[in-house]
């Protein structure tokens, strides 16, 4: 038995014993938990209790966005040892699926993800998970910092669908921490300059705190006029749509340039509609992305180099037994807020 927070059903959670499992099998390591962070669809499970065709219909353990330390090794691992501080990558799939040989194991369909109903998550002291999937941090990258390697993979992703060519402008719609993250990682991918567009001027101000961003008041200005002005009437050679919301995605056609590429990032909760010939007309490429994939290597590499400063996007952290007011807060979504996290210590 082991302390958890459990999601018991749709809008009440609870801090208590629940049995999991503790001890390493073939090829698995045991790590205690030191930092996890809140993810929108933790918050969404919590407050809906569902997300698309996966519904929370037994208690469930949250989070997926975690680091911490080594305490044990199953036999055959040999890239680890006790003591290792690491971070670990949610997202099991089959290894034997087709779409883990192509490369492409993050939409296997039989994937076993943290925290998606039914497998259970990471707001536990203590959890059992695949050595193929865990990754030592560099010893300058603090613990809190690797807890985000999850969602900086995501904007890492959306970057290397984009194929980002050296000098390339791009376009994030929605500022919230994928679109933010999404914006390092263009920049970091080769994007010599990112605009940020969203409504909040709060969310605006965290993005356009660094270097290399600029950001878009979408209430006040017209984000494609402002990116086409920017580039002598050309367009951005990237978009990347991480807003979800149907006004964003028009923007995103609007702004993106003649053969340029559309990343798809966000996911509206309802279907949208899409002007399809105005894609055509500038025939460009679209990219879709889900998750991830080999991508927590590179992620760990880019913030390793310090080229990118990750611990400016950590708002708040909570205890372990203040966790519940830790996702009540993440409810509230307050403008100010990019990621909340939760410290087992």
């Amino acid at each position: 038995m082991a302390r958890a927070l459990v999601l018991e059903e749709r809008n009440r959670l609870s801090l208590r014993e629940i049995a999991l499992p503790e001890r390493p099998g073939p090829g698995e390591v045991a790590i205690a938990v030191k930092v996890v962070g809140i993810c929108g669809s933790d918050v969404h499970y919590y407050t809906h209790g569902r997300i698309g065709p996966f519904a929370v219909e037994a208690p469930m353990v949250l989070g997926h966005e975690a680091a911490g330390i080594v305490t044990a090794l199953g036999d055959g691992v040999t890239h680890l040892a006790v003591g290792d501080r690491v971070c670990m990558e949610p997202g099991i799939p089959d290894t034997t699926s087709k779409a883990s040989k192509l490369g492409v194991y993050n939409v296997d369909p039989s994937v076993r993800f943290w925290a998606t109903p039914p497998v259970h998550g990471c707001l536990t002291p203590l959890v059992i998970h695949p050595a193929a999937f865990t990754y030592r941090l560099p010893d300058h990258v603090s613990l809190a910092e690797g807890a985000m390697v999850e969602p900086f993979a995501i904007g890492m992703q959306a970057a290397a669908r984009a194929r980002i060519r050296p000098g390339d402008v791009a376009l994030v719609t929605g500022a919230g921490p994928i679109g933010v993250m999404t914006a390092l990682a263009a920049l970091a991918g080769g994007c010599a300059r990112v605009f940020v567009s969203d409504l909040v001027a709060d969310k605006l101000a965290i993005a356009g705190g660094f270097d290399g961003i600029t950001p878009i008041d979408a209430g006040r200005d017209d984000p494609a006029r402002v990116v086409a002005d920017a580039t002598g009437g050309w367009g951005a050679d990237v978009v990347f749509e991480c807003a979800g919301a149907a006004g964003a995605i028009q923007t995103a056609l609007r702004a993106v340039a003649p053969a340029g590429c559309v990343v798809w990032v966000g996911m509206p909760v309802d279907p949208v509609p899409f002007d399809l010939v105005l894609a055509q007309s500038k025939e460009i490429r679209m990219e879709t992305v889900f998750r991830y994939a080999n991508m927590y290597d590179r992620a760990i590499q880019v913030i390793g180099s310090g080229r990118i400063d990750l611990k400016r996007l950590i708002t708040a952290t909570y205890a372990f037994d203040n966790a519940i007011a830790a996702f009540d807060r993440a409810v509230e979504a307050r403008p100010t807020d990019v990621k909340i996290q939760i410290t087992l210590d």
